[in-house]
């Protein structure tokens, strides 16, 4: 699949991550070049600085051969526009917008050519189903073609992980981090990096349930 992603902040780049893991082509896009800068050598993915509410610049993206559109930005008007431009202009099989504001809600719909509405507090696992509308896909990050799964789990200040290295933790066999999410910011998960509360962990196991995972670090 190919997926382009506009807004780089932590939702965004979140959910650029996981695609991306899952082998799908993906682009994201954002109007500040410094978080482009940011990002640069740290995601997998194509990373574009500029207005994605404007047409030149989605198709410089590649909006005219791309499966799926998600509007990710912090602005509802914004998501909207991009929204309504990736359906009406480009013809996009299916378009996602993030919802901000719960009262919005009503606007996010098929005139705005939005085909899935979510809202930026949905988990992200269900966001990214959600989005993709393809759940034999990405169904709890499950990567059935690689024989693997990419489990999500957060340290909070009551996670027995926290303040602790990740050489300290002990995982499940045939478990691997993937990344360490720290304020939005993908990590290189080296065996040094300390676990703040907050900090958010892709793991990729081929043989471990979500449960044991997440008892390795709560």
């Amino acid at each position: 699949m190919k997926a382009l992603i506009a807004g780089a902040g932590r939702l965004g780049t979140q959910i650029a991550q996981v695609l991306a893991a899952a082998r799908n082509d993906v682009t994201l896009v954002d109007i500040d070049d410094g978080r482009i800068a940011e990002l640069a050598g740290h995601l997998a993915v194509r990373l574009v600085e500029g207005d994605a509410c404007e047409p030149a610049l989605l198709e410089h993206a590649g909006a005219h051969t791309t499966d799926l559109v998600i509007a990710a930005t912090g602005n509802d008007e914004d998501n909207l526009v991009i929204s309504h431009l990736a359906k009406r202009q480009f013809a996009v099989p299916r378009v996602a917008a993030r919802v901000n504001d719960v009262e919005n809600t009503w606007l996010f719909d098929q005139r705005w050519g939005v085909d899935a509405a979510v809202p930026a507090a949905m988990p992200l696992i269900s966001l990214i189903e959600e989005a993709t509308g393809a759940t034999d896909t990405v169904a709890l990050m499950r990567l059935s073609k690689a024989g693997v799964d990419v489990i999500e789990t957060a340290i909070t200040p009551q996670s027995r992980a926290a303040g602790r290295t990740l050489a300290e933790i002990t995982l499940p066999a045939g478990s691997v981090i993937a990344t360490v999410i720290r304020e939005g910011q993908p990590t290189v998960p080296s065996p040094q990096v300390r676990l703040q509360p907050g900090d958010e962990l892709l793991v990729v196991s081929h043989a471990a349930t979500e449960q044991e995972i997440h008892a390795a670090f709560q």
